[in-house]
């Protein structure tokens, strides 16, 4: 061991200029002015969104509450995966912190027990996860709900870098296959959950000895369902490999992630060794370095696009909020037809409960226009919905209109084909098309914009 440490510090750096070029680290220029964007933003969320959203308590079916803090956020960019494969290594490289007092820790052990927050900060120190849930101006506070547990294995970690000044990293706990949740003592899927609702970009990365899918991993790709547009694939430590193995490894990952992912398109998969070490002798330097290059780009389209990502994210919240209020306002319109002066309102209540279809529930609502079945909410849920809160204690949305206000379902539904796609419309004015040389990005590889129609 004593001779591979000293081989290791022989080890030469590796060349960040690709990285600062990339970024734009050393450009001076002031970061796009989106205040007022924002302001608008806000206001349409809280006069067109809220009302129906607290008036049919959607927080109670989703667990999603948007605060201030999560509207004016910056990106986020969420690292998962197996343990030890290197995602700690991968943002102390990206952030230039090795051998600096606040690198994450990495070894060859699981060592992230935490969810770490990497974010900007005039100086560096640490913020404990009490701390950065109290305080309301950050999008975390929606994090307490997770109880005590949890805070204390949140972390946060304010670096003075000019990277962080456009985006947040998010580093995760490395999966370990044969841990049960039970023994981390909060619930980890849930968590997960949260910041996968609200990550611009996940990273998964794997090495090359880490490719076995277990039930963790699988859960966790569940859980991805509907973001595989966000999702990059990351086959990290390359370097470590002769040219044929690289091969074989390659298509193994595919082989074990092709049943987990069914989308037509198959995530971009990236190979490369993200450290600062050069990479090994004999190994495919040119690949590595353009793979790594074209991630970089990924990262630098998504800080670009970050209003359009803002505001289809609140969008597709909108949706949601609609769908729901349309779903309880059925519920209570059959449960009305149904009741007579006689009827036990339990009893008529659960026959809807136990079985919406025999009552057209989800067809109806099917029916009504700009309605996708994807987006429905799963059956079971509405049980426990309904078990929280009484189908009496709702209005119909008919009758959830004011004579100043306007009615609630009308404010939604403006908002969601006028409103939010004329904001979208106002950013992509001031705009200029990117204009990428292919050799770089090998064409075609720059994320698509789902939410702008060509």
């Amino acid at each position: 061991p004593a001779e591979e440490a000293e081989d290791a510090s022989k080890l030469t750096k590796r060349d960040r200029s690709h990285l600062e070029n990339t970024l734009k680290l050393n450009e001076d220029k002031p970061a796009d002015d989106f205040s007022g964007v924002l302001q608008r933003l806000r206001k349409i969320y809280h006069s067109s969104i809220k009302p129906l959203e607290q008036s049919y308590r959607y927080n109670e079916l989703r667990q999603h509450e948007i605060t201030d803090g999560e509207i004016t956020s910056k990106p986020m960019v969420l690292f998962l995966g197996p343990w030890s494969v290197g995602k700690s290594s991968m943002i102390n490289y990206l952030l230039g912190l090795d051998n600096t007092p606040y690198q994450l820790y990495t070894g060859a052990e699981p060592t992230t027990s935490e969810f770490t927050v990497i974010m900007h900060g005039p100086k560096l120190k640490t913020i404990e996860g009490i701390v950065m849930a109290a305080d309301s101006a950050r999008s975390f506070s929606p994090l307490e709900k997770f109880g005590q547990n949890f805070l204390e294995k949140l972390i946060g970690i304010e670096v003075p870098h000019k990277l962080l000044e456009r985006v947040t990293f998010v580093d995760t706990p490395g999966i370990i296959e044969n841990r049960k949740q039970q023994e981390r003592g909060y619930p980890f899927n849930d968590v997960c959950q949260w910041f996968i609702d609200r990550a611009d970009l996940i990273f998964i990365v794997f090495d090359p000895t880490k490719l076995d899918v277990g039930l963790e991993l699988e859960m966790l790709f569940r859980q991805l369902k509907g973001r595989e547009s966000q999702i990059r694939i990351i086959l990290n430590k390359a370097d470590s490999l002769a040219t044929q193995e690289l091969m074989r490894v390659y298509g193994a990952l595919f082989w074990s992630l092709a049943p987990l992912i069914n989308v037509t398109e198959p995530p971009r998969v990236y190979v490369s060794s993200f450290w600062p070490q050069d990479y090994h002798p004999d190994t495919h330097r040119d690949l590595f370095l353009k793979e790594e290059i074209s991630l970089l780009e990924d990262l630098n389209q998504v800080i670009e696009n970050r209003m359009e990502n803002k505001i289809a994210f609140i969008r597709q919240h909108a949706i949601r909020v609609r769908i729901h209020a349309l779903l309880v306002d059925r519920y209570l319109q059959t449960y009305k037809d149904k009741m007579t002066f006689f009827s036990d309102g339990e009893l008529v209540f659960r026959d809807i409960v136990e079985d919406p279809d025999k009552f057209f529930i989800f067809k109806s609502i099917l029916a009504k226009t700009n309605v996708s079945k994807f987006d429905l909410p799963n059956r079971e849920a509405y049980k426990d919905f309904f078990g929280i809160n009484p189908i009496t204690s709702f209005k119909l949305l008919s009758q959830q209109c004011s004579y100043m206000g306007g009615c609630f379902l009308e404010k939604i539904e403006k908002a969601i084909t006028r409103e939010l796609p004329d904001l979208l419309g106002s950013i992509g004015l001031g705009k200029k098309p990117n204009v990428l040389s292919c050799d770089i990005t090998g064409c075609g590889e720059t994320p698509k914009n789902r939410y702008r129609k060509p």
